[in-house]
């Protein structure tokens, strides 16, 4: 078949592959805006130009014979990315607008982010934004999420990750708890203390330290126990609050807390290690297209967050 008749079959070719998603001939003229009789045209003369059959129709559903299929897959990539090139270039000509579906941590949601997003949404006023507080890891694909933001070390490998700020983990407490207990200058010391701590899988809870001298790295497990378990920081922090422990956090949940004098750092000289993540990402399957929205907000973000989390007190 020469190329000239090819290139006339360009539509009946995208038309094939769109009836491949939709799986009938009525939801596939409504996806492309013709009409029922049109789409089965364009299947007939595909047919005839390729020399087999490409459908089976029954009276109750329309499935592609193996070739169809074979020929439907292997140019559906090609006319997704025509769409995403001219998505692109449409972008260039119009005003950002549409819904934005975010995922995010609750505490990280509301002591950070939440906090932020009045400069976004003054800024970018036909930007809807929709944001889904949790902190399970949700799929993106699934849930129809555009972006998630995610506190963590290590980013899954099929998703683009951009990094939007370094964290600490930090051990805080309140001045009256540590006058009434004593002020722990040794982990050792914590087997002592009532700690509070994020539940996690092993049966005995444990917090290991890491300390940097002029000779070697240290590396410290310690058990811990204590009266309070909650697997939100802002809860922790605020029994912390009530002089009830000694708590580890991420410093995003206490850095209004150690800016005030309200809660103090515990053990300055050891990081806690494991804890809680490292960085804070904004995160989304890898694809071809960002949509703009998107790009929008990570970039707002990157730049809302570029001095990480001050959390030396006043």
């Amino acid at each position: 078949m020469d190329i000239e008749k090819i290139q006339s079959l360009w539509a009946h070719l995208h038309c094939l592959s769109v009836l491949q998603q939709q799986g009938s001939f009525t939801a596939t003229a409504k996806r492309l805006g013709i009409s029922k009789a049109a789409v089965s045209q364009r299947i007939a003369e595909l047919e005839k130009a390729c020399g087999l059959p490409l459908v089976r129709r029954t009276t109750r559903s329309v499935q592609l014979t193996e070739a169809g299929y074979r020929l439907a897959e292997n140019t559906r990539q090609e006319f997704e990315n025509i769409a995403h090139q001219f998505a692109t270039v449409q972008e260039l000509a119009t005003h950002p607008r549409g819904w934005l579906r975010i995922t995010a941590p609750l505490a990280f949601s509301r002591q950070q982010l939440i906090p932020k997003l009045q400069g976004f949404m003054s800024r970018y006023p036909d930007i809807q934004l929709d944001l889904n507080l949790s902190d399970n890891l949700l799929s993106l694909e699934q849930e129809a999420v555009d972006l998630a933001i995610r506190h963590t070390s290590t980013p899954p490998d099929t998703y683009v990750a951009w990094p939007l700020c370094q964290t600490r983990s930090l051990l805080v407490a309140s001045p009256d708890y540590l006058n009434k207990h004593g002020v722990p200058s040794h982990p050792d010391d914590l087997l002592q203390h009532r700690c509070l701590h994020y539940p996690r899988s092993q049966r005995t809870a444990t917090w290991t330290f890491e300390q940097a001298d002029s000779s070697a790295a240290q590396r410290l497990t310690v058990p811990i126990t204590g009266a309070f378990v909650a697997n939100n920081s802002e809860a922790l922090r605020d029994i912390a609050l009530q002089h009830q422990g000694i708590a580890l956090v991420p410093d995003f949940s206490v850095q209004e807390a150690l800016q005030t004098g309200s809660l103090v750092q515990v053990l300055a000289d050891w990081q806690p290690s494991g804890a809680f993540g490292e960085y804070v990402y904004a995160l989304r399957p890898y694809s071809a297209q960002v949509p703009q929205t998107v790009r929008l907000f990570v970039d707002y973000l990157r730049d809302a967050f570029k001095h990480g989390f001050n959390v030396s007190a006043t």
